[in-house]
């Protein structure tokens, strides 16, 4: 059995899982137990992204599904081990996508609007069908393939597509793809609908196996068959600001005996427009931030923490090792399984939530019920209503709601194994 991406939907009390038989486990982590099982694919599932509340994506062949808190009471908890249980029941297929997955690279997904709110539409990136080294563009639900990205000359080998990465950037469309030869490339989309290179270099020797992007989108990192863990530049673009010329009004015969018009003087005096076409193109950066050699090949599955502090990495010799992403250093090596490790995950906190500071929202209906009395009203400040929300003590708490007030707040970093295991770690 082997572990793939997992991810963390739930409000972090779900983890997902996937194996190298199809299976698919959502994981309650308030008792650590199995909430729902079912038989996905039947092959290897190379990732699982959760799509807002209540939808699961999983990729082999790149199937939605609906899962909803209400659908997991009908599901059942066999772990895929047991063989005496009865036939599965899956949840409701919403899309299938039949996508390229020779490559062995998972998709990217993105909301399909620069408005992070929307959920209603997504933008799916998969590697080409007939062309290992392009990468196609599709929206959900529509199933629409949007743009075929070739990036860079076609004559180029940088061999298959291995990891990918989409996300908006100041209103712009940004796709990062790393590639077999070890080349990561920063693309974005520019208004003319043409693929604009921001950022390529190769610092890995052998295939790169794994990128994840900084929350703030600053730069993002690569780890590689060999034993490079690399930081690379995610470039902005300034607009140019075009000066307007200072043209001379030249006289013709008709108006050497008689004064211009205001608006002929006008028109002389306007600037010429620039077309999109002499727009200068955008300077492609080759410098990486750093490089560093960990002395330890085959690091895959990287991934930052919410916070931006540090990152964590799954290697083929079973550790999981956690670096700074500011000095790139090793902090830690966590060393549990036996075989090779392949995927590793953070839990994500709400924006703006401190750790030990559980706040009494609509959308958390169980927490807030118990907590809810100890938010008060503090009056007014500044003509605004003002809430001060308290945090109570663990002793006013039931057992569940303890382990649910720790769900929701630890920064579990989950590592998936060969050996079939996961291990949860609180670091840091």
């Amino acid at each position: 059995m082997s572990y793939h991406p997992p991810a963390q939907p739930r409000s972090n009390q779900r983890l997902a899982s996937g194996d190298a038989d199809g299976f698919v486990v959502l994981w309650d982590l308030t008792i650590m137990r199995a909430r729902a099982v079912w038989r996905a694919h039947t092959n290897t599932i190379l990732g699982i992204a959760d799509w807002g509340d209540d939808r699961v994506i999983t990729d082999n062949r790149l199937i939605v599904w609906k899962l909803t808190p209400q659908d997991e009471t009908a599901m059942s908890i066999a772990l895929p081990l047991d063989e005496s249980a009865p036939d599965r029941l899956q949840p409701w297929i919403l899309h299938i996508l039949e996508v390229n997955t020779m490559n062995f690279c998972s998709f990217a997904s993105c909301t399909a609007s620069p408005d992070a709110d929307t959920h209603d539409e997504l933008f799916i990136a998969v590697p080409n069908t007939l062309e290992t080294e392009a990468v196609d563009i599709f929206r959900l639900p529509s199933q629409n393939r949007e743009y075929t990205v070739h990036i860079g000359r076609r004559t180029e080998k940088k061999g298959m597509v291995m990891s990918l990465c989409l996300f908006w950037l100041e209103g712009y469309l940004t796709l990062i793809a790393a590639y077999e030869s070890g080349l990561a490339v920063v693309a974005r989309l520019g208004r003319n609908e043409t693929w604009d290179i921001l950022y390529r270099a190769q610092v890995h020797s052998q295939p790169v196996l794994s990128l994840d992007v900084d929350p703030h989108k600053n730069y993002f990192l690569t780890s590689g068959a060999d034993a490079v863990v690399a930081k690379h530049p995610i470039p902005r673009i300034a607009v140019p600001v075009h000066e307007p010329q200072q043209l001379k009004p030249t006289k013709s015969k008709s108006t050497e005996s008689s004064n211009p018009s205001l608006l002929s003087a006008a028109l002389l005096l306007e600037p010429n427009p620039v077309t999109p076409s002499e727009q200068p193109e955008p300077a492609i950066e080759t410098q990486p931030l750093k490089i560093i050699n960990t002395k330890h090949s085959g690091q895959q599955g990287l991934r930052i923490r919410c916070d931006g502090k540090i990152f964590a990495t799954a290697g083929w010799d079973s550790k999981v090792r956690v670096y700074s992403t500011k000095t790139m250093s090793e902090l830690a090596v966590l060393k549990w399984h036996e075989v090779g490790c392949y995927a590793v995950a953070f839990a994500a906190l709400a924006d703006g939530q401190a750790p030990g500071l559980v706040k009494p929202t609509s959308r958390d209906p169980e927490i807030s019920e118990k907590i809810g009395n100890i938010a008060v009203s503090a009056g007014t400040a500044g003509g605004k209503d003002t809430t001060v929300a308290a945090t109570p003590k663990l002793g006013q708490l039931s057992v569940k709601d303890r382990r649910i007030k720790m769900a929701k707040e630890a920064h579990w970093l989950a590592a998936g194994s060969k050996d079939g295991k996961i291990s949860l770690w609180d670091v840091y």
